[in-house]
């Protein structure tokens, strides 16, 4: 049996390259192609294109890469028509990924959605894309089991994977240890996992950095880098911007460094769940560009974009979006860092929030659950696609 992956966020790549693993232990004739990223390769994907390559956010910065795109979409589709996969599975990344789903659908292969697009916080008329060519969806979240019944798709609730991986991981405390005994606060950074929002958020971030380092010299910040590319670029512009400030970066250390730290400051992301779980205080930042700002206002239906504030329904994480000049969004970000830094009952007050908004959330199985479902609904699913173009050819 053959299963077709298509996955562009490097966060889905580590969530598919674990579901992988537990599709083969189960069954052993798994084979798994398609597109992701090296997580995946490791665990067993033949690998047609390394596609988190090209994780990008914003009208502007899709635009170049449409032909790309265009491209790879069209190498699916050949190895749809020349392999036939027993069933495509996408991890999110919408824009590219419902090319895939129509490309598969309209030959028959079932198709799972696994952690699908946020539509009800945008572009909720964009579900009837999903009624058309998806035949399961698998969420993490579970208000979105309801959104989507609401609306008649087949959909189950299994837990965010994120807490699977929360709890296989066993961490590092003589590192731990070493962040959290200093005598000073330890504040983590993470400026994301995408190149682009590296460049768009860490020089914003060493402007907290300086403004913070101000007020608390004695404090530490901890970098947590997603690829050593990223500790390099950021290292050499804190060189040129801040070279005093005591800053250190670690590459393959965020769980140890979420864990150490006091509070966090972040770019948005799904990491926001490894805070809530680990109960480390966290600023979240956006930047985006003006035109993406626009188009936020118009069509965002939901006020809050961080998980734990859609979990909770109230902001349990300080968010603050930034378009065009940064400055109120910098002194409001170390406002907030600065009263958690002084305040002890502040920072607790945070950390029980939290708490809160984790209980009866952070449950582990997600990845179980997911593998268990697809292996479970896939024959009858193949049977009757099957069916269906045996009926559409008499």
């Amino acid at each position: 049996m053959n299963i077709f992956f298509s996955v562009g966020e490097p966060s889905g790549d580590q969530h598919a390259a674990h579901l992988m693993q537990e599709l083969k232990a189960r069954r052993p004739d798994l084979r798994f192609c398609g597109f992701g990223g090296p997580q995946m390769e490791q665990a067993g994907l033949d690998s047609l294109f390394r596609l988190t390559n090209l994780a990008v956010m914003g009208f502007f910065k899709v635009i170049p890469l449409l032909f790309k795109f265009y491209r790879i979409v069209k190498q699916a589709e050949r190895y749809f028509d020349d392999h036939k996969p027993d069933a495509v599975i996408l991890v999110d990344f919408p824009g590219f990924n419902w090319w895939i789903a129509r490309k598969a659908k309209a030959r028959g292969i079932p198709v799972f959605y696994f952690l699908p697009p946020q539509l009800w916080a945008w572009g909720s008329w964009r579900v009837e894309r999903v009624r058309k060519f998806v035949d399961h969806v698998i969420t993490a979240l579970p208000f979105e089991r309801d959104w989507y019944e609401k609306r008649g798709i087949r959909v189950d609730y299994v837990g965010h994977p994120f807490f699977d991986e929360i709890g296989n991981h066993v961490l590092d405390d003589r590192f731990v240890s070493l962040w959290r005994n200093r005598r000073s606060h330890t504040i983590a950074v993470l400026p994301g996992s995408r190149s682009q929002e590296v460049s768009r958020c860490w020089p914003l971030m060493i402007q907290v950095l300086k403004k913070l380092h101000a007020r608390h010299p004695q404090a530490t910040f901890i970098v947590a880098c997603y690829r050593d590319s990223h500790r390099r670029r950021c290292l050499q512009q804190l060189l040129i911007e801040a070279p005093t400030i005591p800053v250190q970066f670690f590459v393959g250390k965020t769980p140890e460094i979420i864990e150490a730290a006091d509070c966090a400051l972040m770019v948005s992301g799904s990491v926001s769940l490894e805070l809530m779980a680990r109960k480390t205080p966290a600023v979240v930042l956006y930047r985006v560009s003006r035109v993406t700002g626009i188009l936020g206002d118009l069509f965002l239906q939901c006020p809050f974009i961080t998980l734990p504030n859609l979990i909770a329904g109230r902001e349990v994480m300080p968010e603050f979006l930034s378009v065009g000049n940064p400055g109120n969004v910098i002194t409001s970000i170390t406002d907030v860092l600065d009263r958690w830094i002084r305040l002890p009952e502040e920072r607790q007050r945070a950390t029980n929030d939290l708490l809160d908004a984790s209980e009866g959330f952070i449950d582990g199985g997600a990845i179980q659950k997911c593998a268990g479902i697809i292996l479970e609904k896939l024959p009858m699913t193949a049977s009757s696609a099957a069916g269906d173009t045996s009926a559409k050819a008499a």
